[in-house]
């Protein structure tokens, strides 16, 4: 190989080399320039995040709260539903423990009648009969028997009683009533040999006269209306106290005693327990009459409301419509106030 032949191949390869370390340094330049540049856009990017995320966290945040907030709403609005519902339940546990009373004490003296329908009957009746006992006496003594119209009441008695239920809802509803209905019942007697006025727990109106007969006289029975017109007494709406003790105090073989229950509601807990009472102590004559004929007029008072109301007006229907068969009388309904 000549001379210029080394030359040549000595200088090519000289070339070859110093253009391979031009790329490879170019190369590693270049890394190094993509490692700067990353490295100096990291901590913008960072930042960037660190906003969205804290713009995340807030309105997670608010979120939280605004669904705390409903739930404590709904908690509230759930709680007082729940109250409602027991405090429904309980009256509808109320009102299914009287009515099983009522089917029960009605069951037990065989009585499967319609009860509702003659419930109704007698607090609708609107017209009031005489009986044929009641003409025999106006057509007797027309010139001193009174007009009056106490419909089915017999009135051969000599001594009368009222037991008038003092509650607020006759205080309020049917007093006036109530003071007509004295008046009636007054004049279809117009001639008696005593009177007493009670309430349906015992209190007598006039104290004085405590066991006493009241002489009938016709200032006494002024005397009577006048003081009922004010007259205000505790009353439990249960007219059986009053019965029993007028029975107790006043019954006697030798007198024809009456007794008028004038009301609207019984909130006593049992009506067969009533009438087992009223049978052991209201004896009977020799002709198997009752010493005291027990009459009565109910007041629609308690009828008019709402049905949980209703029950206590009904019961007393029935235990006065009960006690007066048994016991010689007769039970009227009104159906107006």
């Amino acid at each position: 190989m000549s001379k210029r032949q080394r030359r040549l191949k000595k200088r090519s390869a000289e070339g070859f080399n110093l253009s391979f370390l031009d790329v490879i340094c170019c190369g590693f330049g270049a890394v190094i320039l993509l490692l700067v540049l990353s490295r100096f856009a990291e901590p913008v990017t960072i930042e960037e995040l660190r906003k969205d995320l804290n713009k995340q966290i807030v309105a997670m945040t608010q979120a939280i709260e605004l669904l705390t907030g409903e739930t404590r709403v709904l908690n509230r609005s759930l709680t007082e539903v729940q109250e409602q519902l027991a405090v429904e339940q309980a009256k509808l546990a109320r009102l299914q423990g009287l009515l099983a009373t009522i089917k029960g004490e009605y069951q037990t003296r065989g009585q499967d009648t319609q009860v509702s329908n003659i419930i109704e009957a007698e607090l609708l009746l609107a017209r009031q009969r005489l009986t044929e006992e009641m003409k025999r006496l106006q057509s007797r003594d027309k010139g001193s028997v009174a007009t009056g119209n106490i419909g089915g009441l017999t009135v051969d008695s000599e001594y009368i009683i009222f037991i008038i239920d003092t509650s607020g809802s006759m205080l309020n509803y049917s007093w006036r009533s109530m003071l007509k209905k004295v008046e009636e019942t007054l004049a279809v007697y117009p001639k008696v040999k005593g009177i007493q006025v009670m309430n349906d727990m015992g209190q007598y109106l006039f104290s004085q006269y405590r066991g006493k007969w009241i002489p009938d006289s016709p200032a006494r029975r002024k005397a009577i209306i006048k003081r009922l017109r004010n007259w205000q007494s505790f009353s439990n709406s249960n007219p059986v106290e009053g019965i029993v003790q007028a029975i107790r105090t006043f019954q006697a073989p030798d007198k024809k005693i009456s007794l008028y229950v004038f009301g609207d509601e019984f909130t006593g807990p049992s009506i067969e327990s009533v009438i087992n009472q009223v049978d052991r102590i209201n004896t009977r004559d020799r002709q198997g009459r009752r010493h005291v004929r027990i009459n009565a007029v109910g007041f629609p008072v308690a009828i008019a409301q709402s049905p949980e109301f209703q029950i206590t007006g009904i019961r007393f229907a029935t235990l006065m419509r009960l006690l007066c068969y048994k016991n010689g009388g007769a039970f009227v309904g009104l159906n107006h106030f």
